[in-house]
Parts: structure tokens; C-alpha cells; sequence
């Protein structure tokens, strides 16, 4: 095993090893709870906020987690807030895959397979589509660092990826009677913005096809 490897395995056997104690020490309902208790105290409120986002890839929080604590807060207005959020909390994991030696070992893999696939679809329309899919979001921030999708083109597919389940969480915390970070998102959506994905996808997937003969030029 090279050195480069090494590092790798270590860099994400630490990663989940923090996520595992943390999920011991804090949760998303307590932070929901600091959080809350500090809405009529914009400045703290804010700060715990950055503190909560700019962690949360640490500790495996589901971004809908956040987005409805910020729903709680401040009601539907919250949605530009839990937006911009989303979109911070997007960045530590995508901006520590791009520091990796990506063309060694076993992330070197998973660089080439998303080097692959943003090749066919495109930087923008790849990360929109990925973030539309129910895929865990900090898989799709590590592969597109480790891909060398540049940094514009990832924050405005991130953008547009989670506006709808951002939305859709904000709205939930706004309607919840209770203080919750739990919730699910509608059938409706899910289906919706699979299919959405499926869409952006289907065009390049059609060219992928055809380039390799699996399927004949529908302009013969």
C-alpha cells in the first residue's frame, strides 16, 4: 500500500469516526433548541447558524435537518436564509476533495467515475441533476472535488439542486406545532424531482449511448 493510499484510508476512517462520536455528543433536535431559544437575538442566532452549517458535514446531518430548523425560527422568509446555508454547507467537503491526490488510490477510482459522468452531462447540469436525486449530499461534494468541477459551475448546480428540498424542509419546520427537526419530504416531491433529474440526464445519457453504438442516431 503506498503512502498515498494510506492517507486516503486514514483521512476517511477519521472522517467517520468523527461522525460517529459527534452523533453521541450533539443532535439536531438540541442544536434546534439552542438555535430557537436565540431567534429574537439576531446576532447569536446568525453565528450559531454558520457554526451548525459550516459543522454539519462533520457530524452526517441531513441538510433538510437545518433547513427546518431554520423553517422553526423564522417561518417561510427563512428560505433565502436556509438557501445560502445549504449551499456554505456544500462547500467544506467539496473544497477538502479538491486538496486530495486524486489520481492514486481508491478515491483515484471514485475521481475517474466522476470525471466520467460530469464529462457526459456537463460541470452545471451534472451537479443539478445529483443534487435533484435523493443521493446523500456530501457524496455528491466529495465527488465533484475529486472530479475538479470548478468552483462556479458547483455552487450554481448546488444552488439550483437543493431549491427545491430546501424549500420544501423550511416549509415544514415553518408549519411544525412542535419543535422538531424531523420531517419527510412529499411523495409529490420526491417524484417530482426525480424526475427532473432523470430529464437532465437523459440527453447526455442518449449521446453517451449512441457514441458507443449501443443505440442508432435518431436523425439516421
Amino acid at each position: 500500500m503506498n503512502r498515498a493510499t494510506r492517507r486516503q484510508l486514514v483521512g476517511v476512517v477519521t472522517l467517520g469516526a468523527v461522525a460517529v462520536a459527534a452523533a453521541f455528543v450533539v443532535s439536531p433536535t438540541w442544536l434546534a433548541r439552542e438555535v430557537a431559544a436565540l431567534s429574537n437575538r439576531p446576532g447569536l442566532f446568525a453565528a450559531l447558524l454558520v457554526v451548525g452549517y459550516g459543522g454539519r458535514f462533520l457530524v452526517a446531518w441531513p441538510i433538510s435537518a437545518l433547513s427546518i430548523l431554520v423553517g422553526v425560527a423564522l417561518g417561510p422568509r427563512g428560505v433565502p436564509v436556509a438557501l445560502a446555508g445549504a449551499v456554505f454547507t456544500c462547500c467544506p467537503p467539496y473544497l477538502l476533495a479538491r486538496r486530495v491526490d486524486s489520481g492514486v488510490g481508491p478515491l483515484g477510482t471514485l475521481a475517474v467515475h466522476g470525471e466520467r459522468y460530469f464529462g457526459a452531462t456537463g460541470h452545471v447540469r451534472g451537479v443539478v441533476a445529483a443534487r435533484l436525486a435523493p443521493l446523500p449530499a456530501d457524496s455528491i461534494s466529495y465527488t465533484a472535488g475529486l472530479a475538479g468541477v470548478p468552483g462556479g459551475a458547483y455552487l450554481v448546480g448546488t444552488l439550483l439542486g437543493e431549491l427545491p428540498w430546501v424549500t420544501a424542509a423550511v416549509l415544514v419546520g415553518a408549519s411544525a406545532e412542535t419543535l422538531t427537526t424531523e420531517g419527510t419530504a412529499p411523495a409529490s416531491l420526491l417524484v417530482g424531482a426525480g424526475a427532473l433529474a432523470v430529464l437532465l440526464l437523459a440527453g447526455p445519457a442518449y449521446r453517451l449511448a449512441r457514441e458507443r453504438g449501443l443505440l442508432p442516431s435518431l436523425t439516421g
